[in-house]
């Protein structure tokens, strides 16, 4: 499945309604047409870079409803979402010519920022598995860069955490932009520009926030998922009746898909995959 804003139209966007969040929505806008437009903005316009709280966000950025995260349009970004027959979403990943983005945003207190231990668990389990992990300072101070295997030979990769108020999105480069940071190019607009909607239910500290897809599109993933036996669709189900939707912002082609399934994605926020959602059983604190 896909959906597409080209350059000229504003297009229609529903916006997903719930009771208890997203009282703050961005208005409409067109997608950037230049992809330093969002960095010059938040430069110029005396606004630090996001990603931002929903209290805080810039106006005037289109951008796609998933529930705790608002993902901005960004031409030339692929969104592909591994979502469940309910709507539910297990996977984010922007997609950039070669390289890639995956997006995860977890609980976190209200009294400090769970990034650096988290990180060092991250770069422990690295190195347990036995690729070779270094911290460097970067645009949101320190991240985490490794090499490690995949079926397809070695891969770079880069871990980048943003403690919010309360959350905490874990960023993932693959791709070239993993190994240089130059390289991220409109994925790093897309991060600059992303909003966390945090909710004001209390959760347990790194439980995955929800997303979601729109009413729409999980209604159309779900008539495509029944449908799947009679034709192949753009929503192709994935083991463990998965419907994968591939979400195109802007009016670039599909780009080839970086591989997602390395053993980066076992590496867990909360104590399981970043796909699972299960929490780890050593982690009972709650975000209030």
């Amino acid at each position: 499945m896909i959906f597409s804003r080209g350059r000229g139209n504003g297009g229609r966007h529903k916006k997903g309604e719930d009771a208890g969040r997203g009282a703050h929505r961005s208005p409409a806008a067109q997608p950037s047409d230049d992809a330093d437009e969002l960095v010059e903005r938040a430069a110029g316009g005396g606004s630090r870079p996001g990603p931002y709280d929903i209290t805080e966000a810039p106006s005037g950025v289109e951008r796609l409803d998933l529930g705790s995260l608002q993902i901005p349009a960004v031409n030339g970004v692929e969104i592909r979402v591994q979502a469940n027959p309910d709507g539910s979403i297990g996977q984010i990943v922007l997609v950039h010519e070669s390289s890639a983005l995956q997006l995860g945003v977890f609980a976190a207190p209200r009294s400090s920022g769970i990034w650096d231990e988290v990180r060092e668990e991250i770069r422990t389990q690295l190195t347990s598995d036995g690729a070779k992990a270094d911290e460097v300072g970067g645009e949101y101070g320190t991240e985490l860069r490794a090499r490690i295997r995949t079926p397809d030979g070695p891969a770079d990769v880069r871990f980048i955490g943003v403690d919010g108020p309360r959350w905490m999105v874990r960023a993932v480069y693959q791709g070239p932009a993993a190994a240089d940071p130059s390289a991220a190019g409109p994925l790093a607009d897309c991060l600059r520009e992303l909003v966390v909607d945090r909710g004001r239910e209390a959760m347990p500290v790194r439980e995955a926030l929800p997303l979601r897809l729109p009413r729409e599109a999980a209604e159309q993933a779900h008539i495509q998922q029944q449908g799947q036996a009679q034709s192949q669709g753009r929503a192709q189900v994935q083991p463990g009746g998965q419907a994968r939707a591939q979400v195109q912002l802007g009016d670039s082609p599909l780009a080839p898909q970086p591989s997602t399934t390395s053993s980066t994605d076992a590496t867990a926020v909360n104590g399981s995959t970043p796909q699972s959602g299960k929490r780890g059983s050593s982690r009972t604190r709650r975000s209030r």
